[in-house]
């Protein structure tokens, strides 16, 4: 079974359940929620729990060497079809050197999961080679943050529900690209639903989470688009009252994204509400809310410069030119920008 060019974590969990099951799976990357989730998958799918008890070893880098590893493997299953040998944290073990071996002469019922967090297996090394030849080499990349909406949106509809436009943003600005704490904040929603309710409100994600369902980043953008002062004052303040609630790199990353949207529709070959959503791929909702207003209220010269100037409170915040001003200030001094 050779490895897939970009494979995905859904392309193993749809193969296991097939019963495609490779001797090998190396699970890499710089995002543990996905490598927890994969091997988890595949120890679940591969042996019943009656039969974990004398099929299942998981050992930790830090603890064994490959070649205590190898023995594991090769050794065959009792009362069970396959054994399962699961090495957490695989990126401690000194040397995969003779790892080749094995995958050349590997123990056709064990299932031999490696996993490698933050970081990769050099692919030009003779042990990535021959695992690519008869097992899985999977790569889990840490998501964008312009991703997270649909990873909230789609785990929600897994667990049988919806979430509202604004909870998802409040999440994940609230939240960030930390999946393993995003999933966890969600399951508590999930589970804190009444009976018979399925949609996680912005109220919900307040009182759970402790985010604020006025002073967020989806508020604030709602006041630069209708360039409402005073709102985005009080948003400010609270920010700047409140640091714990407010990480600038992710405050900056949507201002720009809006403004880049705003700039682009101004190109749309249909300015109506539909025609602009479908050139930005945008939901009508979100064109209505904040760009429609957004370019009423400013003027695409003015939205270059706003942009100019987000990258440049962007590498002030970073210290570029010695910068050492509060990241609270340096809000302020780009909203006040931006409105006046």
């Amino acid at each position: 079974m050779a490895v897939q060019k970009g494979i995905t974590h859904e392309d193993i969990v749809r193969d296991v359940r097939a019963g495609k099951i490779a001797p090998i799976y190396y699970l890499m990357g710089d995002e543990p929620y996905y490598i927890d989730k994969v091997s988890d998958f595949i120890v679940d799918a591969v042996l019943k729990p009656d039969e974990k008890d004398f099929n299942l070893d998981i050992v930790y880098g830090a603890d064994v060497t490959l070649n205590q590893v190898i023995e594991l493997a090769r050794a065959y299953p009792m009362m069970a079809e396959r054994r399962v040998v699961l090495v957490r944290e695989a990126q401690a073990i000194r040397s995969l050197d003779g790892l080749e071996q094995y995958a050349l002469h590997l123990t056709p019922s064990t299932v031999l999961i490696l996993c490698h967090k933050n970081g990769t297996l050099d692919k030009r090394k003779a042990a990535a080679k021959a695992i690519q030849q008869v097992g899985v080499i999977y790569e889990s990349r840490r998501l964008y943050e312009s991703q997270l909406p649909a990873f909230i949106t789609g785990y929600v509809r897994r667990g049988r529900a919806e979430i509202e436009s604004q909870a998802v943003q409040m999440l994940a600005d609230h939240v960030g690209a930390d999946l393993s704490r995003l999933s966890a904040e969600m399951d508590k929603l999930l589970l804190a639903l009444p009976q018979g309710q399925t949609r996680i409100t912005p109220t919900m994600v307040e009182e759970l989470t402790g985010v604020s369902k006025e002073y967020n980043n989806f508020e604030l953008q709602t006041a630069l688009a209708q360039r409402n002062i005073l709102k985005a004052a009080q948003i400010v303040k609270y920010y700047q009252g409140n640091p714990r609630s407010f990480a600038l790199p992710v405050t900056l990353s949507g201002i720009f994204t809006f403004f880049s949207d705003v700039m682009q529709a101004f190109y749309a070959p249909q300015k109506n509400e539909s025609g602009i959503a479908e050139w930005l791929g945008k939901p009508e909702w979100a064109v209505r809310r904040d760009v429609i207003p957004a370019l009423r209220n400013y003027s695409g010269v003015k939205v270059m410069q706003i942009l100019s100037e987000i990258r440049k409170i962007d590498g002030a915040s970073k210290g570029v030119g010695g910068c050492k001003t509060p990241p609270g200030e340096l809000l302020q001094e780009l909203i006040f920008f931006i409105l006046h």
